[in-house]
């Protein structure tokens, strides 16, 4: 058949099979006297393939080295498949983050810096997070342990994220970047990891999961039935607390402890650690983590009522 036929035959134009056939990807198999290109069944054949390994992606390059059997199609494809995860990946990033500038005003700042965090790469992700701790951590006499679990505990987006858990990534990585957070939690570390001075509430996880069930099952019921947080009832209940919580750490329940502690509940009330924890929780595909509730508001109130 002539060069018109096989175009035809292939959907292509006459330009584009030309071209392939200069390079030699579907070379002709004898001319006319006049210098028109055969081809035959073979070269047919050869340029299906092509026109659909370029539909599918690969660059001609690689695509001769599949001709060429330089390459095993397989092995080829396979790879070029990992590809075209990545991208989707990064696109279905790409998406998020223009739905998220969508559903606000941003300013020209924000825009630059939810691009970087659409273009953000796993390791990328990681060394966001490995920067976000540091900066809360430095300097202070954390717990080795401690630090460790919220090292290994990080947001991993999966290879096929929802609009959920990417939405979370973004809101994420905007609040670890906010320096009023970094703040309030590196606050929250010194009181926890003082150095020379007495901790003011327990760290490890079974001492600090019985004084948090404490305040659940004491305080519950005070806020569920209204009980006024300055009443003398309130007292005996935030005494209970304040005298398991004393004595997690080895402190004794006095007025400047009191104070430590209300301190301490007072940056705990704060919201944007639990919502740290429910992104975390959103984007690992955790259960949901509690946000703040009115129990925890009721005892800093009663202890706040009950403190010199």
């Amino acid at each position: 058949m002539n060069i018109g036929e096989l175009a035809r035959r292939s959907g292509l134009s006459v330009k584009t099979v030309r071209y392939y056939s200069d390079l030699g990807l579907v070379p002709e198999v004898a001319r006319t006297h006049s210098g028109h290109r055969r081809y035959d069944a073979q070269a047919a054949a050869r340029l299906d393939l092509v026109r659909t390994l370029r539909e599918l992606g690969l660059d001609l390059a690689t695509i001769r080295q599949v001709l060429d059997r330089q390459a095993d199609l397989t092995e080829v494809v396979a790879r070029h498949a990992e590809a075209v995860d990545a991208q989707i990946r990064l696109l279905r990033v790409r998406r998020s983050v223009l739905r998220a500038l969508a559903r606000r005003r941003p300013t020209t700042q924000e825009v630059d810096r939810m691009n970087q965090i659409a273009q953000a790469t796993a390791d990328d992700r990681r060394r966001i997070i490995d920067e976000f701790l540091d900066s809360i951590f430095t300097g202070i006499p954390v717990d080795p342990d401690f630090e460790g679990m919220l090292r290994r505990v990080r947001p991993e987006l999966p290879d096929d994220p929802t609009d959920a858990q990417l939405d979370a990534w973004l809101e994420l990585s905007e609040l670890v970047r906010d320096p009023d957070f970094r703040d309030l939690l590196r606050r929250m570390s010194e009181k926890s990891f003082g150095g020379d001075t007495p901790p003011v509430v327990p760290v490890e996880a079974e001492p600090a999961q019985a004084v948090a069930d404490l305040v659940t099952e004491l305080a519950g019921p005070a806020a569920t039935d209204g009980v006024d947080p300055a009443s003398a009832a309130a007292g005996r209940i935030i005494d209970r607390i304040v005298a398991a919580y004393a004595g997690s750490v080895g402190r004794v329940d006095d007025p400047g402890y009191r104070r430590e502690l209300l301190d301490a509940w007072k940056l705990g009330a704060d919201p944007r650690p639990a919502h740290y924890w429910q992104l975390m929780a959103t984007v690992n595909g955790w259960p949901p983590y509690p946000a703040v509730s009115p129990v925890w508001a009721w005892a800093y109130q009663a202890l706040a009522a009950h403190t010199g």
